[in-house]
């Protein structure tokens, strides 16, 4: 066997023990001394974040934890060589943007090399395109200016990736409450552990020459809006109240063990047969309480997770990372998750599609178009990153477009919103395709016909499924209510549980018409049916900008 190959077995070999053993200390020691220390590939981590500094810091420090324990490429002069960050900021707030900026100082004094991609050098890159107006789908009319939106940050960032790009160069998107660690099962909750080399592994599938896009997953909270799960985490909060209304209040927990239930990505969304999955059943609360505490204790504990997953937590159905062999295995995509997506020069055609409008599920649109053009060379592959949407200092999120906070009551009306407008571009997208779009130039009206379909099919969708989550809502408030009566409740758990009943029928009744918003319905479908005649004119458009840049460079 040639030297080469022993090498890669002993790799595979010792990556396989770590998850056997559930990542002992002595199996990831053994795993770290296997990696070489050289690689073919660059990468360039690129982290669009909005007002998120403490978040920030959060997934730069496991940045570089994984240089630091994994050594990919070597240091020279006290950096690292072979990977670097790059921070675009979209921060509103001059507090934040000074932050990020000092974050990316302090890392690279660290050793990790971390570019500031701030307003000023946004302005730059625009300013530098041959047509800035025939982009306007692309990067919107004011793409420098503050909460621009995630999309259109990562589409300035290629701009800038566009400069730097060489052959050997990747470009791993992450988002700023990703970290670069996964959560296996351990105890209740489970344990967050750097167990992964993401970077010698993903060396290894691009170097075989046959990947130009690859999207990992997440493990921790959901990757999904809280608009589209609070019904079946109502489900799950009606279980733990209904087993608490047979126990003793002051009986020792019983809520823990090994029973833990892994949750994929069907079981968050309320609508998950929309994607061809089968809903799930209800989740059994694992309480998150150490030490001696009782029943009371542990539905007081429960109490206190309710408020964040208005942030998009969901306290019951929890994943984590299962290891299913060769971490070098790729199997065929059809969605990016935008989350974490790695892409070569070549990827860097591959911009976000329609991100001027703001919309959800632009990675599962990015991810259909993604796969008409490139085929096989869009690929899946096991390496999740950390997924935590609240700062462990607040237990709440720091920023969260289509969230509003007023005292205790929360608004999501803009998140749906964002979610309902990006399943009509989805569904739209996605018959679009099988029609021959956007390679054929299928007309506006077709365009307009299927729009109006998916809008039709999902309107009444969302309002069921919102009737829906009423009654389960009313029972969730009567099996509360059986509790206070059998000494569960303290004055702290009724005020979070009466918050929490509120938010939802604020945001989930009385609505019959706004799964589209009806004020502003007609402007958001024009708007679609635009962007969508206009991707091929985009692509050409952006394709002549990435040359123009590359000639520069």
């Amino acid at each position: 066997m040639h030297r080469c190959e022993v090498a890669v077995t002993e790799i595979a070999n010792c990556e396989a023990q770590v998850w056997e053993t559930g990542a002992s200390a002595s199996a990831l020691a053994s795993y770290r001394d296997a990696l070489p220390v050289a690689g073919r590939h660059e990468f360039i981590v690129v982290i669009p974040v909005a007002d998120r500094p403490e978040q920030l810091r959060a997934v730069l420090d496991s940045l570089l934890g994984q240089c630091r324990d994994f050594r990919y490429g070597g240091m020279a002069d006290g950096q690292f060589c072979k990977v670097r960050a790059l921070i675009a900021d979209d921060s509103a707030s001059a507090r934040n943007v000074a932050a990020n900026r000092n974050l990316a100082e302090e890392f690279s004094a660290q050793g990790l090399n971390t570019e500031y991609f701030g307003t000023d050098a946004q302005h730059r890159c625009l300013a530098a395109l041959p047509d800035r107006g025939a982009l306007d789908h692309v990067l919107g009319a004011r793409a420098a200016h503050p909460h621009k939106g995630a999309s259109v940050s990562r589409n300035l960032a290629y701009l800038r990736l566009a400069e730097l790009a060489t052959p050997d160069r990747l470009f791993f998107f992450v988002d700023s409450d990703e970290q670069f660690k996964v959560r296996i099962p351990d105890g209740d909750r489970g344990r967050d552990v750097n167990g992964i080399s993401y970077f010698h592994t993903l060396d290894r599938i691009f170097s075989r020459g046959d990947v130009d896009v690859l999207t990992g997953k997440v493990v921790g909270d959901p990757p999904v809006s809280p608009a589209v799960m609070a019904g079946n985490f109502l489900d799950d909060v009606l279980l733990l109240l209904n087993e608490l209304s047979d126990l003793a209040p002051s009986a020792a927990c019983t809520f823990h063990g090994d029973n833990a239930r892994q949750a994929n990505d069907a079981a968050y969304h309320d609508m998950a047969d929309l994607f061809g999955f089968k809903p799930a059943e209800a989740f059994r609360y694992r309480c998150t309480r150490n030490g001696d505490h009782d029943h009371r204790d542990c539905l007081a504990g429960f109490a206190a997770h309710l408020d964040r997953f208005f942030d998009g937590e969901h306290p019951t159905r929890l994943s984590h990372f299962e290891y299913l062999g060769s971490l070098d295995d790729t199997t065929p995509a059809r969605t990016v998750y935008t989350g974490n997506y790695v892409i070569n020069t070549r990827g860097l055609e591959h911009f976000i599609p329609f991100a001027p409008l703001k919309l959800r599920m632009a990675g599962p649109v990015l991810g259909r178009l993604i796969k008409a053009r490139l085929g096989g060379r869009f690929v899946s592959a096991n390496l999740p990153l950390l997924h935590t949407r609240t700062a462990a200092s607040s237990g709440r999120a720091e920023f969260r477009p289509g969230v509003d906070r007023v005292r205790n009551e929360v608004d999501l009306s803009g998140e749906f919103e964002r979610q309902f407008w990006g399943d009509v571009m989805l569904f739209t997208v996605e018959r679009l395709i099988a029609e021959g779009y956007p390679e054929t130039d299928v007309g506006r009206a077709a365009i307009e016909a299927q729009v109006d379909a998916a809008m039709a099919e999902l309107e009444q969708r969302y309002i069921d499924k919102q009737r829906t989550i009423l009654v389960k809502l009313e029972r969730v408030q009567s099996a509360f209510s059986a509790l206070t009566g059998k000494g569960f409740n303290d004055a702290q758990t009724s005020r979070r549980f009466d918050a929490f009943i509120a938010n939802i029928a604020r945001n989930f009744g009385g609505h019959e018409g706004r799964p589209g918003v009806a004020e502003s319905s007609q402007a958001r479908r024009a708007a679609i049916c635009d962007a969508l005649l206009a991707l091929n004119a985009d692509r050409a458009a952006w394709s002549q900008s990435l040359t123009a840049i590359r000639s520069r460079a």
